[in-house]
């Protein structure tokens, strides 16, 4: 898959996260309410860290197209 493809995917798991966060919070305070906001902002969290690791990596693509194009033969 590719990487816009992936953050697509992760932005979906990120609203869909959202949701249930907010949905849990509406909720009465129990311990089953609570483990499903302990889940869902897991969830959010483990859907921000993979838009970032593929934002950094849509950039470091992006970086060696530039490298290439000016010319750089060597690029770290």
């Amino acid at each position: 898959m590719s990487v816009p493809k992936h953050l697509e995917a992760a932005a979906a798991k990120l609203k869909d996260a959202a949701m249930r966060i907010a949905e849990a919070r509406e909720g009465p305070v129990t311990c089953e309410n609570q483990q499903r906001w302990l889940e869902a902002l897991t969830d959010y969290c483990m859907a921000l860290g993979d838009i970032q690791s593929y934002n950094n990596e849509s950039i470091h693509e992006k970086v060696h197209e530039l490298a290439g194009r000016v010319g750089l033969r060597k690029f770290p």
